[in-house]
């Protein structure tokens, strides 16, 4: 019997796929780490986070950051996700040639991708060195903090942080934010 032979896909080639027209806006799919992935359907609890996760960090991160929904995030030479919510340095406007290859926040919603988003995502954003990932659990009704990037062991420091709690970015320190105004 042989052994099954999986092709890994740099981002070069998956952009060409995009553009050729092969993988259409319609199929919803990322790259991580060299797998082309398809994204799961939202449910409504998952958009309405997605808006209240986008609404506070817009509010915490003003004069120099663009905070970004559901957009390429350049992760490496294999990776190309959209994560759910993403805070990135300066305006849209810088990025209408090349999508960003860092972030000073990346955000998940996850309900019934929470082991893909702990897992998977947050080792390959820990390696793309975004200094803080946030998993917003809907199964659990808490936010998950990951912070202290270790390219080859993921995040070092996780703060799990109930309703009723606060968190401070660390992009935006003086910020406060309630876990409540994420949760749906």
């Amino acid at each position: 019997m042989s052994a099954v032979s999986l092709k890994h896909w740099s981002r070069e080639e998956f952009d060409r796929l995009v553009a050729a027209g092969i993988l259409s806006p319609e199929e919803r799919v990322e790259l991580l780490e060299g797998d082309i992935v398809r994204m799961w359907p939202q449910s409504p609890a998952h958009s309405v986070t997605i808006t209240n996760t986008e609404e506070a960090l817009r509010a915490a991160f003003r004069t120099g950051f663009t905070v970004r929904v559901q957009m390429p995030f350049v992760g490496g030479d294999d990776s190309e996700p959209e994560p759910d919510v993403a805070v990135v340095r300066g305006h849209q406007r810088d990025y209408i040639r090349a999508h960003p290859d860092t972030a000073v926040l990346v955000v998940e919603v996850s309900d019934s991708t929470l082991d893909y988003d702990r897992r998977r995502k947050g080792p390959a954003y820990a390696r793309a060195e975004v200094p803080e990932y946030w998993v917003v659990n809907l199964v659990d009704h808490l936010v998950e903090v990951y912070r202290d990037p270790m390219a080859d062991r993921g995040y070092q420091t996780v703060l799990t942080l109930r309703p009723g709690e606060t968190i401070a970015p660390l992009g935006a320190p003086f910020a406060s934010i309630a876990v409540d105004d994420l949760l749906p």
